[in-house]
């Protein structure tokens, strides 16, 4: 994972590029009228989002043809897309806050936002048309196959939550579709607006999608190791609320007797107690899943970066390398 460019460097371009889409999306949804449409939009833009796909595409685009120019739209169209789906899954999920703040259907009503989600995706195809790119058609087409396959992903993902015999195939097709897929769409449309080659979008989409993977199972990893207290988690809160997750559903797989059973009754009755988090750490400690999943995480990285090696621009390549570096290396 080393790159050319300290951390230093890459997370200050984040910063200067976080503004840098933050001012372009201010000038979003400017219509007052009517205010139940178009405010909750604005709203849910405003939130402590960390912007990582739009970002993802102005890099791919630098790496491509030197330059992030021509794909400003494209990224307010991935953002705005991203932000669509997190209020209607707000809405499913039934969850109350967002980035600390009320979540849409809560500040409005769940009609509100169901219908300011649905305009939302309209207004990030006509970003789309708007870009400095002949290959309108293409941009659509991303957009429209990465919004398919998020919503086959939810429905995956609700799917899982009621098998009781879910595998880790299950779960690795569900992340795919309802996390990675936008994620390497970011990537591929970036690419387009920078006019890039077929084998090079082959290229930015094989690296979203590796390094997608990677972050997903590094944060289902974290939960379990994380330190009592480090950024407000509680360690195993994963396994507390019965989530299948990578580490759960693999180690059932890995293991027999007594351990199994007893993390099948973590699926089996929606959770465990805190108290016995530590004994479900030492099962995972046992069967060698933690070290599996190690490996699997380090090698979907290690896979990324290589797919980067092809693209032309050694900036935009090394950015891309680098904010991959700057995501992995994270402790919470």
């Amino acid at each position: 994972m080393t790159t050319t460019l300290t951390q230093t460097l890459v997370e200050e371009k984040y910063r200067r590029y976080h503004q840098r889409i933050n001012e372009a999306l201010a000038g979003c949804f400017c219509s007052d009228n009517p205010a139940t449409l178009y405010a909750p939009a604005r709203y849910i833009l405003a939130g402590k989002g960390k912007r990582i796909r739009p970002f993802l595409t102005l890099l791919a685009a630098e790496s491509v043809s030197g330059s992030s120019e021509k794909a400003i739209n494209a990224a307010l169209a991935i953002e705005i897309l991203h932000n669509f789906t997190l209020m209607h899954d707000d809405i499913m999920d039934q969850a109350d806050l967002r980035h600390g703040r009320p979540a849409v259907h809560k500040q409005w009503n769940t009609n509100a936002a169901i219908l300011s989600g649905d305009m939302m995706i309209a207004y990030a195809y006509e970003l789309a048309l708007q870009s400095k790119t002949e290959r309108h058609r293409e941009l659509i087409h991303i957009l429209n196959h990465a919004n398919i396959t998020i919503c086959e992903g939810q429905a995956l993902d609700m799917e899982l939550e009621e098998k009781k015999n879910a595998t880790i195939e299950d779960y690795l097709d569900m992340i795919a579709k309802k996390t990675g897929r936008l994620i390497s769409a970011a990537l591929e449309a970036g690419g387009v607006a920078g006019n890039a080659t077929e084998a090079q979008l082959r290229a930015l989409v094989t690296f979203g999608e590796k390094i997608g993977r990677a972050f997903q199972i590094q944060d289902d990893f974290l939960d379990i190791m994380a330190d009592e207290g480090k950024s407000g988690k509680i360690p195993g809160g994963d396994v507390i609320n019965g989530k299948k997750t990578c580490l759960l559903l693999r180690s059932i797989e890995l293991t027999t007797g007594s351990d199994k059973k007893l993390l099948q009754s973590v699926i089996d009755n929606n959770g465990i107690s805190a108290e016995r988090v530590a004994e479900v750490k030492a099962i995972y400690e046992r069967c060698g899943v933690l070290d599996e999943t190690r490996a699997m995480i380090n090698r979907d990285t290690e896979d990324a970066l290589a797919a980067l090696e092809s693209l032309p621009y050694a900036e935009g390549r090394e950015y891309l390398k680098g904010f991959a570096g700057m995501l992995m290396k994270r402790d919470s």
